[in-house]
């Protein structure tokens, strides 16, 4: 199976998010089945059947967490000399030719991308464009509103 690219804080996000799913959510969920269950007939109970769905849902993501966990890949870019060139998990300033605005992105796995916290997949468009280049360079990236040009002002390994 293909190994699954993530940063340190993704990779910690998802171990924490297991941690509570296993130590809190799921304990709960069974006490909230076995209260259910005291209340009598099972084939009417509504907050039994809500608390069994609910169970449902915490297994499945759990069960999803521990697959990625166990195909990832953890990169480190803090470990990796910089030579300015645009990798996974670097910081990346780049600056829109046409308008000068300048905007900031980490490039990161799947799981983590938020384009509002300035973290953009790297399977994204813009993040494909940018990988492999180096400051200075210029490149084109194809947006819903027409293709759009970005010089790499600065590459960060942070």
């Amino acid at each position: 199976m293909n190994k699954v690219p993530m940063t340190v804080a993704g990779e910690k996000k998802l171990r924490d998010e297991l941690e509570h799913l296993k130590r809190v959510e799921r304990p709960s969920i069974i006490k909230d089945i076995a209260v259910a269950r005291e209340h009598g007939d099972l084939k009417e109970n509504a907050e039994y059947h809500a608390a069994r769905e609910q169970q449902g849902f915490i297994e499945g993501r759990i069960q999803e967490i521990e697959g990625k966990l166990s195909n990832l890949q953890v990169i480190d870019v803090t470990t990796i000399p910089n030579k300015g060139k645009v990798i996974f998990g670097v910081t990346v300033t780049i600056v829109d030719i046409d308008t000068d605005k300048t905007v900031k992105y980490q490039i990161v796995g799947d799981d983590e991308s938020d384009v509002s916290a300035g973290k953009i997949s790297v399977n994204s468009p813009i993040a494909r464009s940018l990988i492999g280049k180096e400051v200075g360079d210029i490149v084109s990236v194809n947006t819903p509103a027409g293709l759009v040009e970005y010089e790499i002002e600065v590459v960060d390994y942070i």
